[in-house]
């Protein structure tokens, strides 16, 4: 793990993406590979994470760059996880979109997951006096 690195704007050989969503069960995302590859080509930015040629992590984001964006994934392989590198990559988005005035994510209701997004600086939706419908 001694070269990491992170790259923004390359979308990585579907290969690549599928062993990555598929080795934290996304399979919502690769039962249909074609959409996912088109899904991350037409993102708005995608950053990913490398242990060389070893795509180990991505992050994409959707939306206007202006006034929303809306955080779509940030995924990292099984085996890299609790290293820093899903922090690393909302603090990325976060950076870069900090003058957006609406920062947007929908993930899943587990403990993990909300302490790991509570713990880097972001609000459940609740709290804003808000609601968030989706079909």
């Amino acid at each position: 793990m001694k070269n990491i690195s992170i790259k923004e704007g390359i979308i990585p050989k579907l290969d690549d993406i599928l062993n990555l969503y598929n080795d934290v069960s996304w399979s919502a995302y690769t039962s249909s590979p074609e959409q996912l590859e088109n899904a991350l080509k037409n993102s708005f930015k995608v950053w990913t994470a490398w242990d060389d040629d070893l795509l180990i992590g991505l992050a994409r984001v959707i939306g206007d760059g202006y006034t929303v964006i809306y955080i779509q994934d940030i995924i990292v392989l099984n085996e890299y996880q609790g290293k820093g590198f899903g922090s690393k990559f909302l603090k990325l988005i976060l950076d870069e979109y900090r003058d957006i005035r609406q920062i947007i994510l929908l993930t899943e209701d587990s403990y993990k997951t909300i302490k790991f997004y509570e713990n880097n600086g972001l609000t459940q939706v609740g709290e804003y006096n808000c609601v968030a419908f989706m079909k």
